[in-house]
């Protein structure tokens, strides 16, 4: 018996020997590897912006998979009939960075610039991909500032928001002004309007340009009873009065809506207007015999609540989905080297850029979706915001 408890007793010492062994070395490697990321250069240490990047990809799925392993509460997040991820993808996507169901994660490694641009498409409108999304186009300021001769022939036919009202609207927002509108590349024009202009960066003027798809889409805001509030100051101009080359443009822009915030603090919704950089065939919507310029929403990915931003412009996607499918070419978010990945919109939560149209498009075709534009987020802001604004008690 004495036999069998010496035994027993020094399997039980040299049991808690080893652990305590093998909690001293997983001391000494952590202490070591501590050591090791706090002296090395910093070029070479680790750092939460690294981590982040490795991992803002990976599947949120595969984050309560392993949580589910530890605590079978978190098989509640998942629909049953959700398929679980393979840890050897996600393990696979950290190493190589390289996502099977996104081409460009593979191509952007390998064609020089192409991961420069940095879109990603959130919601896909009709013929929508990553071989004709938006160009953020780049143009030398002295082609956007040549002065060049145009023909303002646009609003041939009576547009929506031209039409003459028989009755004020039944809603309104009094002498507030919740709605703000201001144009970037202020001289973005439309090649059918410059008779001697051949090319997409001869395609800006001086008056016939974005500016005027702005008071269109003003006008048509304050029929529905919306107040708005429209900046259309020389960008471009101020561009080369302070010395700055058109990329730069952002940082111009972003005094102005800053301004406008800090005067006027009943501002709610921000709509920065441009026009796209590709051709006709990929910019134009043919609805019922009439050409519209498609409309595609950017959101800037490199600020902490750009999810909201993100929202407002999703649900007017689909608003004009449902008004006109095709119309919308979807949203799109854009963050990284090689765009401004911002666009001022962390300034509210209710900003967005809007693509209408393209340089090869006509005004007419870039009003008549200003219309649909404005009916659809005319509806969607007094769904939003009526219980704060009068409304005509009948």
């Amino acid at each position: 018996m004495n036999f069998f408890k010496r035994h027993f007793y020094k399997r039980n010492i040299s049991f808690m020997y080893k652990k305590l062994m093998i909690g001293v070395v997983g001391m000494t490697i952590l202490f070591l590897i501590i050591g090791l990321l706090t002296t090395v250069a910093p070029a070479y240490r680790l750092s939460s912006e690294m981590i982040s990047n490795w991992t803002k990809d990976i599947d949120s799925r595969t984050f309560l998979t392993l949580y589910r392993a530890e605590s079978k509460m978190f098989s509640d997040a998942f629909p049953t009939e959700t398929e679980m991820p393979k840890l050897s993808s996600a393990l696979f996507g950290v190493l190589t960075n390289i996502k099977p169901d996104d081409p460009k994660s593979l191509l952007g490694n390998e064609l020089p610039g192409f991961q420069s641009f940095g879109s990603k498409i959130i919601v896909a409108g009709e013929g929508t991909n990553y071989a004709n999304l938006s160009i953020e186009s780049s143009p030398p300021l002295e082609d956007v500032l040549d002065d060049r001769e145009a023909v303002d022939d646009g609003g041939k036919e009576e547009n929506d928001s031209e039409k003459p009202t028989k009755n004020e609207p039944k809603q309104t927002t009094g002498k507030q002004e919740p709605v703000f509108i201001y144009t970037t590349h202020n001289r973005e024009s439309f090649l059918p309007h410059l008779p001697k202009s051949t090319t997409p960066n001869e395609a800006h003027h001086k008056d016939v340009n974005v500016t005027k798809v702005g008071d269109h889409f003003k006008k048509g805001l304050e029929k529905k009873g919306i107040g708005t509030k429209i900046d259309k100051s020389d960008i471009m101009t101020l561009l080369q009065k302070k010395n700055l080359d058109y990329g730069a443009s952002y940082q111009v822009s972003r005094d102005i809506v800053k301004e406008a915030i800090s005067n006027h603090d009943d501002i709610k919704y921000i709509f920065d207007i441009h026009r796209d950089s590709l051709p006709k065939d990929k910019t134009t919507k043919n609805i019922k015999g009439k050409d519209y310029g498609k409309i595609m929403f950017v959101v800037g990915a490199e600020h902490p609540n750009y999810e909201k931003n993100l929202k407002l412009a999703t649900d007017l996607h689909y608003l004009i989905e449902k008004k006109h499918k095709g119309l919308s070419r979807g949203v799109i978010e854009k963050s990284g080297a090689g765009t401004n990945g911002v666009f001022n919109q962390d300034m509210s939560e209710n900003a967005v850029l809007v693509e209408i149209g393209g340089y090869d498009n006509h005004l007419d075709e870039i009003y008549r979706s200003v219309d649909v534009l404005t009916e659809v987020f005319g509806d969607y802001f007094w769904d939003a915001e009526k219980v704060h604004y009068e409304t005509d008690k009948e």
